[in-house]
């Protein structure tokens, strides 16, 4: 049967005090509503339907690069109006949806997935956790363990408020019914809004039994403050870890390493202490990433050494074997296989080609004030320390480039460039510069003690 979701996204998260939208903060490098659409997906889910605020246009715009579809709730008049907002969009939808969070991006697909089983095997189902919190509605429930009723808190008894079981605000129902059962949602209370939790009753009137499907309750994480945020990133970051050990990942303090929802790491990759994978990085087998480096948008090569210190941006690709040192950073340039460079360079839209060395304290100079140019590096060069190379500039196979020099032309391969001024010496200088520095300063000396 066809998959729907719909995300609830439209809150204003005033408690995170950011002009940024709440569901566009970012845990393991990825916007938290990006994170929920991926569980929806992970799911089986074809149609995607997140509901925003009229102000939240980056919010929108975010939602169609992920191929998902936007509504916008007018006003905030609850979580059953802003699920109603969706019908719009999913009117002719033949199938099951799923009603979540925009806000909980350690919902898991396999959740998704046992809500959309469960809801098969009965009329709808929704999704609960144990709690000792005071801030969740508790599910009580049947004696055949479907769902009878939902309390909040503060309305239930000193027996309902014994119950741990406690709801997580997602549900999944027949679109069809979904849709009949919230049109009939009122405001009867004291906050005058529609709420979701309404929705249970009407489908038990008409008969119908509510699975109740059981998860973590660190999953239903929500993101109501910085301080909410920062818990989700630990948990995200607990899992990402485990899956790299599980993997084969090498990581002596995985708890000090800090990865991305994308990041690739293949078996044997080994992982120092402190090191930060931004989105887009791809490291293979048997390569290592040394203490206190940062890598984003970057590929690592097999056998490849990075680090410690270092700085990978995007677009560097490093090939085999491929050595990048303490204070070396790469960014959109292709190190080929074997090239080194050990100590303190910038390799900035570049190629540098096969076995080649760069000296320390090398950087190439890519930007002129208004466009960036390509330095190409062939294969087997040797770049001596402290040198400039000036692009567009190319330095052909097998050349060498003596120490501190600045490279504006090309140099033809094999050859040796050397610009630098001629060393001079001046004879007995340095003895005659410290007989009169001495002769001042003991003047100085003597008319401060005369002074006094």
């Amino acid at each position: 049967m066809a998959r729907a979701a719909i995300i609830l996204a439209a809150g204003m998260g005033t408690r995170m005090k950011s002009a940024l939208p709440k569901v566009m903060h970012r845990i393991a490098g990825r916007p938290i509503l990006g994170h929920v659409i991926e569980a929806a997906r992970g799911a089986g889910v074809e149609r995607v339907v997140v509901v925003t605020a009229p102000q939240h246009g980056d919010v929108r715009a975010y939602t169609a690069s992920q191929g998902a579809q936007s509504v916008i709730q007018d006003k905030q008049l609850g979580t059953g109006h802003a699920a109603k907002c969706a019908e719009s969009l999913l009117k002719d939808f033949r199938g099951i949806v799923v009603v979540g969070y925009g806000d909980m991006p350690l919902t898991t697909s396999a959740t998704l997935e046992a809500s959309f089983a469960a809801r098969e095997e009965s009329g709808m189902a929704i999704v609960a956790f144990e709690s000792q919190s005071k801030a969740y509605g508790r599910v009580l429930r049947e004696r055949d363990d479907t769902l009878d009723r939902i309390v909040e808190y503060k309305d239930a008894d000193a027996n309902e408020r014994k119950v741990t079981l406690c709801n997580a605000g997602i549900m999944a129902a027949d679109a069809h019914a979904f849709f009949r059962w919230a049109a009939r949602l009122k405001n009867e209370n004291a906050q005058g809004e529609y709420y979701l939790t309404d929705i249970p009753s009407f489908a038990k009137a008409e008969g119908l039994r509510c699975a109740i499907v059981e998860a973590e309750e660190a999953e239903m994480m929500g993101v109501n403050s910085r301080g909410e945020l920062a818990a989700c990133e630990a948990v995200m970051q607990q899992r990402l870890r485990s899956k790299a050990l599980a993997g084969g990942v090498g990581m002596v303090a995985p708890e000090t390493v800090f990865l991305s929802h994308d990041t690739v790491l293949e078996a044997d990759v080994s992982v120092e202490p402190f090191v930060v994978f931004g989105p887009g990085v791809t490291v293979h087998s048997h390569a290592v990433i040394r203490a206190f480096s940062h890598l984003e948008g970057a590929e690592v090569g097999e056998g490849a050494l990075v680090g410690p210190y270092a700085r990978l941006r995007p677009g560097a690709k490093l090939e085999e074997n491929v050595h990048i040192g303490n204070f070396v950073e790469v960014k959109n340039a292709r190190i080929e296989k074997g090239v080194k460079a050990n100590h303190l360079a910038y390799l900035g839209d570049a190629r540098v080609g096969a076995g080649s060395n760069i000296g320390a304290g090398t950087i190439t100079c890519n930007y002129d004030g208004f466009d960036k140019h390509h330095t190409e590096i062939g294969a087997n060069v040797f770049i001596g320390s402290n040198s400039a190379l000036v692009a567009p500039v190319k330095v052909n196979d097998g050349a060498y480039v003596g120490a501190g020099s600045v490279v504006t032309k090309e140099v033809a391969k094999d050859s040796l460039a050397v610009e630098r001024s001629e060393q001079r010496e001046i004879s007995g200088w340095a003895e005659k510069f410290r007989n009169r520095k001495k002769t001042e300063k003991a003047q100085r000396e003597n008319k401060q003690r005369g002074e006094k």
